[in-house]
């Protein structure tokens, strides 16, 4: 049995990015422990599926759209406090990374998108919930950032540049909006998921002898991180950015 059954009952939550991957695994937590979720993806397909995966329309609603689009997250915040009331939790997960090698050689337009994605996007869901009364109500914020925010990761470097700003924008919102409002983050390293195959794909043995818990990360396990921030536990923590690494910060080897 969860022990966790209800702790977030009567919560509604919006997951960004959760058709697939961490984004679902983290939505999937957040109904386990009683919430009501609002997930968003491009493909309104996907969604479809995660809403059927989540219980069906008494548990999830999706709202299809790109996360850097002004309009689609003004949708989905209505949309979710329609069908489940108003938002209290939000979880920043959408991110992208459409270049892969050195900073020297970066095309700008991919720059831009990715901050655009990322960096900026992750502020205006805050913007936009914050606007529709989170402010004042009060609740939490979780976004996922990522190791190669804290460290250079060879080959996804600029990435690694937008996330070391989505931590830095984590503590700066954090003091914005306290007391009512929580604002934290969750770094992991390698996730086992289609979004970070490029780093351990035919190779996973290799890249898991870097960690000293001897594997990479599983959705679930930054799903749990999250719920965990999102609950009264976590009552008195604000402004931090919490790793998930399995350890292998602490080695000095790189997993990119």
């Amino acid at each position: 049995m969860n022990a966790n059954i209800g702790r977030l009952s009567g919560r509604v939550a919006i997951v960004t990015g959760a058709s697939r991957g961490i984004g679902l695994a983290v939505a999937r937590r957040l109904v386990a422990d009683g919430a009501r979720v609002g997930v968003t993806g491009r493909r309104p397909e996907a969604l479809a599926e995660a809403v059927a995966a989540l219980g069906g329309p008494a548990h999830a609603v999706g709202v299809p759209g790109r996360a850097d689009d002004a309009a689609h997250r003004a949708e989905a915040v209505h949309r979710v406090a329609e069908a489940f009331g108003p938002v209290d939790i939000l979880v920043n997960n959408v991110g992208t990374n459409p270049v892969h090698g050195p900073l020297v050689e970066l095309d700008l337009a991919a720059a831009r998108k990715i901050l655009d994605v990322n960096l900026l996007g992750t502020l205006g869901w805050v913007q936009e919930v914050c606007a529709a009364g989170m402010a004042d109500r009060g609740g939490c914020v979780v976004n996922v950032s990522s190791i190669a925010g804290l460290t250079p990761s060879r080959g996804i470097a600029f990435y690694g540049v937008s996330k070391a700003a989505v931590n830095h924008l984590t503590a700066c919102l954090a003091v914005e909006l306290g007391p009512t409002v929580r604002v934290n983050a969750v770094a992991p390293a390698v996730v086992r998921t289609r979004f970070a195959a490029a780093l351990y794909a035919d190779r996973e043995d290799e890249v898991a002898a870097a960690y000293p818990l001897g594997r990479l990360g599983q959705p679930q396990d930054v799903a749990g991180a999250v719920a965990f921030l999102a609950c009264a536990d976590a009552a008195w923590l604000t402004g931090q950015t919490i790793v998930l690494d399995g350890g292998v910060t602490l080695t000095g080897r790189r997993t990119g």
